[in-house]
């Protein structure tokens, strides 16, 4: 499991909705918070509820099918 980085409760709820935005990709969220695609993801296990995790993986894992480059 990839180690996240400790972040002010702020910019957590920032990473947080940035990655949950559709408009907003993994490479733009390393760029602002040098923070790694698999730790956006722990980030994200660990502060979402259980169900919303599924969701957001499942609608990241889908868009990135039909789009070449989509998260």
């Amino acid at each position: 499991m990839a180690k996240t980085p400790e972040f002010p409760p702020e910019q957590i709820s920032e990473i947080v909705q940035m990655a949950l935005s559709d408009h907003v990709d993994f490479a733009n969220i390393k760029r602002e918070y040098d923070i790694a695609e698999k730790q956006v993801k722990a980030l994200m296990r660990d502060n979402l509820r259980p169900g919303s995790y599924r969701a957001w993986r499942k609608r990241v894992r889908d868009f990135g099918d039909r789009r070449e480059r989509y998260k």
